[in-house]
C-alpha cells in the first residue's frame, strides 16, 4: 500500500555563517583567505559569519566559484534564515496581544471550520488573523472599525463588533466561491419577481439553491450564514470583491423573518450604493425610525413578498378566516 507522505516543514533555520564555517574547517581555510580569493574585504566575511551581514546573489555566486557549492544552496540558505528570523519577530510582537483572541466567539468559529485552535494562543492569533486576511490586530481595526456606524438597531441588542465582523467575513468566504456574471440591476429587478414564488416551496434548501444560481446570474453573491454569538444579525448587504453581496442569517428562525430579510437586502443592492455596508437586525419592534435607506428598503421588502394592489383586494373582500 502506498504511503501519502507530508512535507518536512522545520520550524527552523540554520545560519548561513554556520554553514560557511564549516566549509572553511573543512578546507583548512581561513577567513582572511576566503577574502583574498574572493576580493571582498575581511570585515564583510566576518559579518557574514556571524549573521551581521546577510548573503547576496552576488556573494553566493562568489562563494560558489571560490567554495565549490552552489549559489542556489547559499540563496536558499539565506532566504530560509532570514524568514525564519522574521517570522519569530512577528510571533514575538504577536505574544502580547494574545488578549485580542477572547473579544472573538473561537468556540463557536472552531466548531464551524472557520478556524483552528492552535496548541499556542500566538498560533490561534495568527490563525484568527489569516481568516480575516489582516496581518494583525491594529489591521483589523482599520478593516473593520465602520462596523459601528454601520449596524442599526437599539442600544440593548447592540452586536459585538468581533462577532459580526466575524459573521461578515465567513460571507465573503463564501461568495468568494461563487462564479457570478457581470452585475445587472435590471436583470435583478426581473429576477426578483421570479424569486418570490420561493417563499411556497416545501424545501428550504431547494429554494435557496435556485435562489442562490438565480441571483449569481444576475452578479449578485447570495450567502446563508447562520449566527454566531453575539452576532445579533439578520442580514447584510455590501460591495465586495466588484459585486454586490447578500448574506442573510437564520435569526429568529420564522420563513416571515428570513424572506422579509432577503428582500430588504435586495432592495439596498438596487438603491446601488456602492462601497456601503449595511448590516442589520430586521426585527420590527426594534426598527429604529426616521432612516430614509432603511424604509425604502422595507416598503420594497413588503410590496415584493405581498403586492399593494393583492393586499387591497385581501383588504376589500373582508374574509378574515384563518384560511
Amino acid at each position: 500500500m502506498a504511503t501519502s507522505l507530508t512535507p518536512w516543514t522545520p520550524d527552523w533555520a540554520v545560519p548561513p555563517g554556520e554553514v560557511l564555517a564549516e566549509a572553511l574547517a573543512e578546507r583548512r581555510m581561513t577567513q582572511a583567505e576566503l577574502a583574498r580569493r574572493m576580493g571582498r574585504p575581511l570585515k564583510t566575511i566576518s559579518e557574514i559569519a556571524t549573521g551581521k551581514a546577510a548573503i547576496t546573489p552576488q556573494t553566493a555566486i562568489q562563494l560558489e566559484r571560490t567554495l565549490g557549492i552552489s549559489a542556489h544552496f547559499w540563496n536558499s540558505l539565506e532566504v530560509r534564515f532570514r524568514d525564519a528570523l522574521a517570522r519569530s519577530e512577528a510571533r514575538y510582537e504577536l505574544e502580547s496581544q494574545t488578549a485580542w483572541l477572547k473579544r472573538f466567539p473561537l468556540v463557536a468559529m472552531a466548531s464551524r471550520g472557520l478556524i483552528e485552535q492552535g496548541r499556542t494562543e500566538v498560533d490561534t492569533l495568527e490563525r484568527l488573523l489569516t481568516f480575516f486576511g489582516v496581518s494583525q490586530p491594529s489591521a483589523w481595526e482599520n478593516q473593520w472599525s465602520r462596523l459601528e456606524a454601520a449596524f442599526r438597531s437599539s442600544d440593548a441588542y447592540r452586536p459585538s463588533p468581533y462577532s459580526l465582523s466575524a459573521w461578515l467575513r465567513w460571507g465573503e468566504v463564501l461568495a468568494s466561491d461563487i462564479e457570478l456574471a457581470d452585475y445587472d440591476p435590471s436583470a435583478l429587478r426581473l429576477a426578483i419577481t421570479q424569486l418570490r414564488p420561493l417563499t411556497r416551496l416545501a424545501s428550504f434548501e431547494a429554494a435557496i439553491g435556485r435562489m442562490r444560481r438565480k441571483m449569481a446570474g444576475c452578479g449578485v453573491a447570495f450567502v446563508v450564514v447562520p449566527e454566531l454569538p453575539r452576532s445579533r444579525v439578520s442580514g447584510a448587504a455590501r460591495w465586495f470583491a466588484g459585486s454586490p453581496l447578500i448574506q442573510v442569517s437564520l435569526r429568529y428562525r420564522t420563513d416571515d423573518q428570513f424572506w422579509f430579510s432577503v428582500f430588504h437586502e435586495c432592495g439596498h443592492v438596487l438603491s446601488d450604493v456602492r462601497g456601503a455596508l449595511v448590516v442589520e437586525d430586521i426585527d420590527p419592534s426594534r426598527q429604529l425610525e426616521g432612516e430614509v435607506g432603511e424604509d425604502v428598503a422595507n416598503e420594497f421588502a413588503r410590496d415584493t413578498l405581498i403586492p399593494p394592489e393583492d393586499y387591497r383586494a385581501f383588504i376589500e373582500k373582508q374574509d378574515l378566516s384563518a384560511q
